[in-house]
């Protein structure tokens, strides 16, 4: 399951970055070569930007790689540790969860009112639909890691030293 997640979501999040860059290049040469920019670039970077982040965002939850304050945790036994992060992973779930709901709230509302984009008219439900999915991608990732504990960072969480929750 986890390679599936790691195939899928960084295929998606390496494509729209690749799209941007390639979005990026055409658009300057454009510009610079033609005195024509692409139309809607600026809108398509911002949809692929928020692509990119978003199809991140269970990658970052399933490796244990959200930024942390870890100062204090070599004072902490393993067991207290332990704890912390099934804590943090819980509170992580089920703000992910509510976010995801909200979100998926607000994409029925921009579907049913028509919202789009303004220049090149995309319809913005969609977006915000796929917002939500991998928000609650993350949010289940985050339960599971509430459940088993070996199953997020590669660090074991009784190393202080560890690449689990490294990041300071």
């Amino acid at each position: 399951m986890k390679r599936l997640l790691d195939a899928s979501c960084g295929l998606l999040a390496g494509l729209a970055l690749f799209a941007i860059m390639v979005l990026t290049l055409v658009d300057v040469l454009g510009r610079k070569l033609l005195s024509r920019s692409v139309a809607g670039s600026l809108e398509l970077t911002e949809i692929l930007m928020v692509v990119v982040i978003f199809a991140a965002l269970p990658l970052v939850s399933l490796h244990g790689e959200h930024v942390a304050f870890d100062s204090l945790d070599s004072l902490l036994p393993g067991w207290l540790r332990r704890v912390q992060q099934a804590a943090v992973d819980l509170l992580c779930s089920v703000a992910l969860a509510a976010l995801a709901w909200l979100m998926w709230v607000k994409a029925g509302q921009l579907a049913a009112y028509g919202d789009t984009t303004a220049q090149l008219m995309l319809p913005l439900g969609g977006f915000v639909r796929l917002m939500s999915l991998l928000c609650g991608l993350s949010a289940a990732v985050h339960g599971v890691r509430v459940l088993r504990p070996d199953s997020g960072a590669a660090g074991d969480a009784d190393d202080p030293g560890s690449s689990a929750g490294a990041a300071t």
